[in-house]
C-alpha cells in the first residue's frame, strides 16, 4: 500500500492519480493527521503500515515562515524525520520533496545534488533540515528536489497571476530571480515512473540501491516576470480586458520578509542518467496547464 500525506494539495492530488496503477493508495491530510504532531504521525504509520509513504505536505509560505519558524520546522523538518524513523522500523520507504531554496543562489550555473546548500531563510533552512534527517535515518528513500511548483489546482503562482489579471490589477513582478517553473503533474508522473522502475512498492529496500537525492524540475529557466508574462500570453483575451499592466522590477525594488536566491536552477543530469528521465521544457508544460484551465472551444 502507498500512503500519501498532504493529499489535498496540488502535488498530493496529482500523486494520488499517478501512483494508483502501482498499488492501492491511501491518502490523508488535515484534519485526519496534523504534521506538526509527531505522535499523530507515529500513530498513522503504525496503523496503516505502508510499504511506501509519499510525503507531499510542507510548510511553503516562504515569508510567513520568518514569523513562525517553530511551525515551519515542525512540518518541514521534524515531520519527515519522524516518518523516516517509523518507516524504517516497519521496513517501508519514504518519498519526500525538497526545494531549490536550500541554496543561496550565488552559483553561476545550475546546482547539482553535490553542491553545498546555503539557505537564505527559515523555509529553506527547515526544508534542508528535513532532507538531512531523512538521509541520516537509514530508511530507504527518494528525495526529489524541485522548484516553483504550480498546477491547475490549488494556490500557486499561475492561479495568483490569473486572479490578479481578472481583477485588472497592475503587476510588478521580480525579473532578476531565475528558476524553473515545474508542473505538479510532471512531478507526480516522474515519481510514479521512478517507483515503477525501481520496484520499490514491492520491495522498499530497492531504494537502498537506486534511491537517494535527485533534482527534478522542468527543463529551461525563466524569471518570475518571464513566468508571469508567459501565463498572460496564454490566457484568453477576455480575461485581460480589465487592462492591468505587468512591469518588471528588481529584487531590491520589491523587498520581501524572506530573502530569495537570485538563481536557483537545478541540474537534472543525475536523474536523467539513472532513469533515462528527460523532463519537458517549462513552457511546454505551462501550455498544457493553461489548456486545462481554459479548455479550447
Amino acid at each position: 500500500m502507498i500512503l500519501v500525506t498532504g493529499s489535498h494539495g496540488q502535488l498530493g492530488y496529482e500523486i494520488r492519480r499517478a501512483v494508483g496503477s502501482l498499488a492501492a493508495v491511501a491518502a490523508v491530510d488535515v484534519p485526519e493527521v496534523k504534521l506538526d504532531d509527531p505522535a499523530a504521525i507515529r500513530d498513522l504509520i503504525r496503523s496503516r503500515r505502508p510499504r511506501v509513504l509519499i510525503n507531499t505536505a510542507a510548510y511553503t509560505a516562504v515569508d510567513a515562515a520568518e514569523d513562525d519558524p517553530q511551525l515551519a520546522r515542525a512540518v518541514n523538518a521534524v515531520a519527515p524525520a519522524v516518518m523516516a524513523e517509523e518507516l524504517k522500523k516497519i521496513g517501508g520507504a519514504l518519498v519526500h520533496y525538497s526545494t531549490d531554496y536550500v541554496f543561496d543562489g550565488s552559483k553561476a550555473g545550475p546546482y547539482t545534488e553535490d553542491d553545498l546548500p546555503g539557505p537564505l531563510g527559515v523555509y529553506g533552512a527547515t526544508k534542508l533540515a528535513g532532507d538531512e534527517a531523512v538521509r541520516a535515518s537509514g530508511v530507504p528513500h527518494l528525495i526529489f528536489r524541485t522548484s516553483w511548483v504550480y498546477g491547475s489546482r490549488g494556490k500557486n503562482f499561475v492561479r495568483t497571476i490569473l486572479d490578479l489579471a481578472r481583477a485588472g490589477r497592475s503587476l510588478r513582478i521580480v525579473d532578476d530571480q531565475l528558476g524553473a517553473p515545474t508542473w505538479s503533474r510532471m512531478l507526480a508522473e516522474s515519481t510514479a515512473l521512478v517507483l515503477g522502475m525501481t520496484g520499490a512498492v514491492r520491495r522498499p529496500d530497492a531504494l537502498r540501491e537506486r534511491g537517494g537525492l535527485y533534482n527534478l524540475t522542468s527543463a529551461g529557466a525563466t524569471s518570475w516576470h518571464g513566468f508571469a508574462a508567459a501565463i498572460l500570453a496564454l490566457a484568453p483575451p477576455a480575461l485581460l480586458a480589465a487592462g492591468g499592466a505587468i512591469a518588471p522590477v528588481t529584487t531590491a525594488e520589491y523587498p520581501t520578509k524572506a530573502r530569495r536566491p537570485a538563481s536557483s536552477q537545478l541540474d537534472c543530469g543525475k536523474i536523467r542518467r539513472a532513469f533515462d528521465l528527460v523532463t519537458p521544457d517549462w513552457q511546454d508544460s505551462l501550455g498544457l496547464v493553461m489548456e486545462e484551465i481554459f479548455p479550447p472551444g
